[in-house]
This record gives C-alpha cells, sequence and structure tokens, in this order.
C-alpha cells in the first residue's frame, strides 16, 4: 500500500495502512464545529487540524491574499513537525465532507512541502464509519519530531498579478472551480462582490465527483480535462475558488487522474475581487 500511485485511497487502503508503522491519520475538517465534532467522533488515532488557524494564515486586510493565505513555509514546517510528520511518514487525510475539501487543501500543502505518502480518504468520516472502521473520541496526542526539512512550497502557484496578466490570453487557461451560479455573479455569499474573473472558465469542482459523492475514477478525470486543456501545458493553466481551499479539490483531482498539477492561485475570487480589477459576469 505505500506505493500507491493516486493520492486518493479507499477505507479498505486505509485499513491496510493501519499495518505501517509511521501512519498518521489528521482529520482536516474545515466547518465551523469542526473541533467539537472532532472531539465527538473522529477516526481511531486521528489528529486535527484547523483549517483557519494552521492551515491558513488569515489577515485583517483580506485584499491581501484573500480569506486562506499559506501561512509561512516555517510555520508550517513547524506545525508537521509538532504533528510527528516526518519524511518517513505515511499521512492519511480525511474531513467531514464526503467528497474532500479541507483534506485537499492540507493535501495540496503536504505535497508542495515535498512529501510524497499523503493520500485522501475517499468518502471521508462517513464512508468510513459506515465500512466499519473503529471510531474515537476526545483529544488524540501527537509524538513530536524535529520542524518538517523543507524551505519552499515545490508546487507552483500563481499571483494575483499573473492572473491578472494571463486570465484573457488564449494561451493560457483559468479555471474557476466555485459553482455556476457564483461564477456568473447570480448570487455571492461569502465575499463582497459577484462575479468571475474575465477570461476564466467555471469548472465546478463537484463535477470531479459521482452520484454518491466519491471522487470519479482516473480514466473519466483525465478524459474530461484532457478535453478541457486541449493541449495545453500545466505551467499555462491556473486554478482558483473563492479562497484557495476548494482549487486544491480539483488539483487533487488532476493528481488522481495521473496528469501533472497546474498552478494554484491561493488568493482566488476573495482577494481578487477586493482589489479592484476588472470583474465579469455572466456566460
Amino acid at each position: 500500500m505505500s506505493n500507491t500511485s493516486s493520492p486518493i485511497i479507499s477505507t479498505s487502503d486505509l485499513i491496510k495502512f493501519n499495518d505501517e508503522k509511521n501512519l498518521i491519520i489528521i482529520d482536516a475538517s474545515g466547518s465551523n464545529q469542526a473541533k467539537e465534532n472532532y472531539l465527538t467522533k473522529h477516526l481511531k488515532g486521528a489528529l486535527f487540524m484547523d483549517l483557519n488557524t494552521q492551515l491558513a494564515d488569515i489577515k485583517n486586510d483580506l485584499s491581501d491574499g484573500g480569506r486562506h493565505p499559506l501561512p509561512a513555509v516555517e510555520v508550517f514546517a513547524e506545525l508537521l513537525g509538532s504533528y510527528g510528520i516526518s519524511e518517513k511518514s505515511q499521512v492519511v487525510i480525511y474531513d467531514e465532507k464526503n467528497g474532500s475539501n479541507a483534506a485537499a487543501r492540507l493535501w495540496w500543502m503536504l505535497a508542495a512541502a515535498g512529501h510524497e505518502k499523503v493520500y485522501v480518504l475517499d468518502g471521508g468520516l462517513e464512508a468510513a464509519a459506515l465500512a466499519g472502521y473503529p471510531l474515537s473520541s476526545g483529544q488524540e496526542s501527537a509524538t513530536p519530531v524535529v520542524p518538517y526539512p523543507f524551505t519552499t512550497w515545490k508546487l507552483p502557484q500563481a499571483g494575483i498579478e499573473e492572473v491578472q496578466t494571463v486570465s484573457e490570453n488564449d494561451e493560457y487557461l483559468v479555471i474557476d472551480v466555485r459553482d455556476n451560479a457564483r461564477y456568473l455573479g447570480i448570487t455571492e455569499p461569502i465575499d463582497l462582490i459577484a462575479g468571475h474573473i474575465p477570461g476564466a472558465v467555471n469548472v465546478p469542482f463537484s463535477g470531479n465527483l459521482d452520484e454518491k459523492q466519491n471522487f470519479l475514477s482516473p480514466e473519466l478525470l483525465r478524459a474530461k480535462y484532457e478535453t478541457l486543456f486541449a493541449g495545453k501545458p500545466a505551467e499555462k493553466i491556473i486554478v482558483h475558488c473563492g479562497s484557495g481551499v476548494t482549487a486544491c479539490h480539483t488539483l487533487l483531482a488532476l493528481a488522481h487522474a495521473g496528469l501533472a498539477v497546474p498552478k494554484l492561485y491561493v488568493g482566488s475570487w476573495s482577494e481578487w475581487s477586493r482589489n479592484g480589477k476588472k470583474i465579469a459576469t455572466g456566460a
């Protein structure tokens, strides 16, 4: 199991992982009640990571990096060490969303730190519970190790100025993974202004999932995205969402499909819409 090529694993895979002495399970649920829910019920042995306080460095001014900017590299390295995560660790992440959300963000961060053995549990907590995986409650404790040895994010990113430069260039592709109503500017439940980045195409992340909220097969995902990309290389593709979290769901799906991971625009719509940039609505 330690050599699995896909970053998406099933509950049966996780059960096999239990034989690994370096297994670390992370509950990365991102709801407002996530910590309370974790203390009530989580996968046995799982540690909790908080989206807002540990997987992001949220600032008072959201125009600088949006709603979930990345923490500093050294801060994330310290965090990983405090959770006992080393280069030898087998890390399995899940959240309360059957199809994953905050778990995908942590997957991206670990992969961007250079960690190879990191996986997201397909179906999340609910799927594992239904499959009979043992549950627990209360706070689990970690055995800290030294800070994780990395000094720069290794997966590609795009900043707001790069997005502005290429968004209406046909040689590039900017993908907005929010739901269609937000993209069209019909509604905006979170950020201040409705609409989308001019030139961006809307490919909602929900399309990565089947009717049971499990990830589509690598073959189906590959066919879908290769058609969309139309031969464009990963370095000319930028993926964003509202705040740089849900975009990671699509990046995870692409890795699951065996495709190169494009650039992540971490600031996403929450940053773009607060900086006086051009805004489009409609199709």
